[in-house]
């Protein structure tokens, strides 16, 4: 199917659509739904195709196609995140982020779609504002956007305290918020170990999340034997 369009019609995005369900792997979809609760069905499309059909979208009119899109499978979502991803206009991007941001209810998606938002890295500025709006967000999976972002984009010498005093700020308590900042303070750890335990030692966080982080670091291969048996005293 040609999904390079210079236009996007009713008729075309259903035959997009259709062409999704060709490609459905009824194995992988049984697997995947043992890994990912949505609200949106699964068809059991792999990610590398899903990447592949986005890369081809984006070489064509992306307005046009974000306008029908209908957001009854999980795929369609998840393509239409890797399609937003790629944009490198930021006023694009911005027309579309917060809308989308709304979509997300699952953490395969969140975490795919903030890997892939290579933009952060030339708009620093712009997002450090954007992901501290996200952090005061009542929904789940847009804190979780937020924390994810600075994961990927923010751990580095620049960013660091300010990350630290930041994830003070986060008192949504739901699972997959406590998930994303506990691997993000992993990594802040493993990269600035120094910083990031003095945190670690005010034991500030909630058990959940210092537990759950010291559980993460011990799993890393880049911390020796004698930092792992220091923070086991560190739990709560």
């Amino acid at each position: 199917m040609n999904l390079c369009r210079e236009h996007w019609t009713e008729k075309d995005y259903e035959m997009y659509v259709d062409y999704l369900k060709s490609l459905q792997d009824e194995n992988y979809r049984k697997f995947h739904q043992n890994l990912t609760t949505t609200c949106y069905e699964i068809l059991g499309l792999r990610v590398p195709m899903q990447r592949k059909i986005a890369k081809e979208i984006s070489k064509g009119n992306i307005e046009e196609f974000f306008c029908f899109c209908k957001d009854k499978y999980y795929e369609e979502v998840n393509i239409e995140g890797f399609v937003l991803a790629g944009i490198k206009d930021l006023s694009l991007l911005e027309k579309y982020f917060d809308s989308f941001v709304l979509k997300i209810d699952n953490w395969a998606i969140c975490d795919g779609f903030c890997n892939s938002l290579k933009i952060v890295q030339k708009n620093k500025e712009y997002f450090w504002k954007k992901i501290q709006e996200l952090l005061k967000k009542e929904e789940t999976f847009s804190v979780r956007v937020g924390l994810i972002l600075l994961l990927c984009f923010y751990v580095e010498k620049e960013y660091i305290f300010d990350i630290l005093q930041l994830v003070k700020t986060v008192t949504h308590e739901e699972y997959y918020v406590g998930m994303g900042l506990a691997w993000l303070l992993a990594e802040c750890y493993i990269k600035y170990p120094e910083e990031t335990l003095v945190l670690l030692k005010e034991k500030s966080l909630s058990s959940f999340v210092q537990n759950k982080t010291i559980s993460k670091i011990r799993d890393s291969y880049r911390v020796s034997k004698e930092e792992k048996e220091f923070l086991k005293s560190l739990k709560k």
